[in-house]
């Protein structure tokens, strides 16, 4: 495909329309960490964002750029959580109602929280069901359909999270990113890429929900027929067009990390920095522990924690030291 015109002028144009809405959050650096992966680590804090995760950047830009008409109509969308949560959010604030189509698996929490924020939420099939659900309800009610991640908008807003870091960490040499449909990696790939190309930025993703690193492989958008994985923030069932594009472009790649070593790295960074990251949020720090990012001179690397909205009595199951 044609890539759409990103340019630094586009990504500071939609971080000036969240500011004052969403959080700037904190960069915390990390001894412990750095020592543990050779390399000075800096942990962007996503997790402490409105709404518990990154998703509320893009889902507030994407709402804020629709027209009265569209959101007289309303919006539907289809998520595993975050994604709800951020866009029931935001039409809450926009005056605009919203439906949520959720995965019949998605966490009580999560569905709980998305009602709170004032959605309607449907639970329907699996992610891949979901979707097609969303189409229908869309249709079907005249709504206009939020895409989670494949939307220009959504990755300009996500965007402002990779202006931030190249603000409060100058010599930045590496950027980590956990990758569900790509919708962050590539906001932070692309607009990094404007400001300082230099930076490597640097996509993960659990092995049982590898959408984007088969995509690269195949060099094509690809749709995968089941995910299995218990990091349910990263859980897309394909790439999108537009942001494999963007990923292709302008990323070095994705790797890959198991679901232990996953929990590995949640428990790591709960014990040690106190912080409380979901499986998704914990994915980047899982692969720089395993190794699996090629790091450059001893340059900071900084690592999205992405989220933190983990189920209670899935953090316990997690957590509980294994027989």
């Amino acid at each position: 495909m044609t890539l759409p015109r990103f340019d630094r002028n586009r990504f500071e144009d939609a971080r000036a329309r969240i500011a004052g809405s969403v959080h700037r959050t904190p960069l915390l650096g990390s001894r412990t960490l750095s020592d543990r992966v050779g390399a000075p680590v800096y942990l962007k804090c996503e997790n402490l964002q409105k709404t518990g995760a990154f998703k509320v950047r893009g889902a507030l830009h994407r709402l804020l750029r629709l027209d009265d008409e569209e959101r007289a109509r309303g919006v539907v969308t289809i998520s595993a959580g975050n994604h709800a949560q951020a866009v029931a959010w935001a039409a809450a604030a926009a005056g605009t109602r919203t439906v949520v189509v959720m995965p019949e698996h998605a966490s009580p929490a999560k569905v709980d929280a998305s009602r709170g924020y004032g959605a309607d939420v449907v639970l329907h099939g699996n992610a891949s069901q979901a979707f097609a659900r969303a189409f229908e309800i869309a249709e079907e009610r005249g709504m206009r359909f939020i895409h989670p991640f494949d939307d220009e908008e959504v990755v300009a807003g996500h965007g402002s999270c990779a202006l931030e870091i190249l603000e409060d960490l100058p010599d930045v040499g590496t950027v980590v990113v956990p990758v569900g449909g790509g919708g962050l990696v590539s906001g932070i790939a692309a607009a990094t890429a404007c400001v300082r190309p230099g930076v490597a930025v640097w996509g993960v993703e659990p092995d049982g929900a590898d959408a984007m690193h088969r995509s690269l492989e195949a060099g094509r958008a690809v749709h995968l027929d089941a995910v299995h994985t218990v990091a349910d923030g990263l859980g897309a069932p394909m790439a999108g067009e537009l942001t494999y594009a963007l990923v292709a472009a302008y990323a070095r790649g994705v790797v890959l990390v198991s679901d232990d070593e996953i929990v590995d790295a949640m428990k790591l960074l709960l014990e040690r920095t106190k912080l409380l990251a979901e499986p998704a949020g914990a994915a980047g720090l899982a692969a720089l522990l395993q190794g699996r990012i090629p790091l450059d001179d001893q340059a900071p690397v900084a690592v999205v924690i992405s989220g933190g909205n983990v189920d209670l009595a899935l953090l316990g199951h997690l957590l509980t030291p294994k027989a």
